[in-house]
């Protein structure tokens, strides 16, 4: 079978969550090809894309590759795509993986798909639009189909793959290195999951009421071990940061249980939680659209309920 590309996406040689979900959705439609760029890998690593499916590994360990804005990934895909007739390229729709997407397709003549959910036989893409109220089906008609996959749209499944390495290089042109990285700050990490690959999520909306008001969602975020999400309402009022925002317009997420307190469901928040296993609602309006996609609800005051949940929560540990 024909290789399919799968730009891995880590950090400090940590393989994020969303590059197992491509390698899953890889494994049904060719040999899928982890490409690593930059340093950074080790064993570890390896062992990770192979334990997912990854029949080879392409590694490209220049710190060029990294030094420079997103050119040198374009071209090192375009590289790969020519010596080994990929069959199709999987990126991460991330800020950045589109990015590479774009020029990927520029470089090579092919169509690209973005924000895709799910990726079925022939490449064909299934994207979710309107704010998750209507899903579509698209396919590249031209080129190399090159493909980004929002995260969490997919369960990662774990399917032993050979995981052979192969050292590459890549000559990169002065279009690559015309936007130099000159410093990179690294965020403080805090005690909390990361959203986006978080088991738990305990999201606060336009219902809690301030920002001092977040120390409630927090509270049993903490009791949980959860991350902490928001609405857009929340996050456009300066409650919380802008980076925590779940939905259309910010992060997707798909945990094992999402509790939405104080949140009334707008199909834009949908659109970034509606695929978690277990969606716990409340909400002190009946009515609340978020009851509908809820598989449990508590009518009631969310700075009556939250606490009481966290109480019991830490009884129990």
């Amino acid at each position: 079978m024909s290789e399919i590309l799968v730009l891995v996406e880590q950090v400090d040689g940590e393989v994020k969550k969303v590059t197992l979900e491509l390698l899953t959705l890889a494994r049904g439609l060719g040999t899928p090809a982890a490409v690593w760029a930059g340093p950074g890998y080790t064993p570890d690593a390896k062992a990770k894309l192979a334990e997912y499916g990854a029949e080879k590994i392409y590694v490209a360990g220049s710190e060029e590759i990294t030094g420079y804005v997103v050119g040198p990934k374009a071209e090192l895909l375009a590289q790969l795509v020519a010596d080994k007739s990929a069959a199709a390229v999987l990126v991460a729709a991330t800020a950045e993986g589109k990015e590479v997407a774009g020029r990927l397709a520029v470089k090579i003549d092919s169509g690209v798909i973005t924000d895709a959910v799910g990726l079925g036989d022939g490449f064909v893409a299934e994207q979710s639009i309107f704010g998750g109220g209507v899903n579509v089906q698209s396919k590249v008609s031209r080129g190399t189909p090159i493909v980004a996959v929002r995260p969490n749209s997919t369960a990662p499944e774990a399917a032993a793959g050979a995981g052979a390495e192969e050292e590459v290089s890549v000559s990169l042109s002065d279009a690559a290195k015309s936007a130099r990285i000159v410093e990179r700050v690294k965020q403080e990490k805090g005690a909390r999951p990361e959203l986006t690959e978080a088991a738990i999520v305990v999201s606060g909306g336009r219902g809690v009421g301030s920002a001092e008001n977040f120390s409630v969602i927090e509270g049993l975020a903490d009791a949980l071990g959860a991350a902490v999400g928001a609405s857009r309402a929340a996050t456009d009022a300066g409650w919380y940061p802008h980076q925590f925002q779940v939905g259309q317009t910010g992060k997707t997420v798909s945990p094992q249980l999402y509790i939405a307190a104080g949140i009334s469901g707008a199909i834009q928040h949908r659109a970034g939680m509606q695929t978690a296993k277990t969606i716990v609602a409340i909400n002190k309006d009946p009515e609340a659209p978020i009851f509908e996609l809820a598989d449990y609800g508590i009518v009631g005051d969310l700075h009556q309920v939250v606490p009481q949940l966290t109480e019991e929560v830490d009884k129990r540990k």
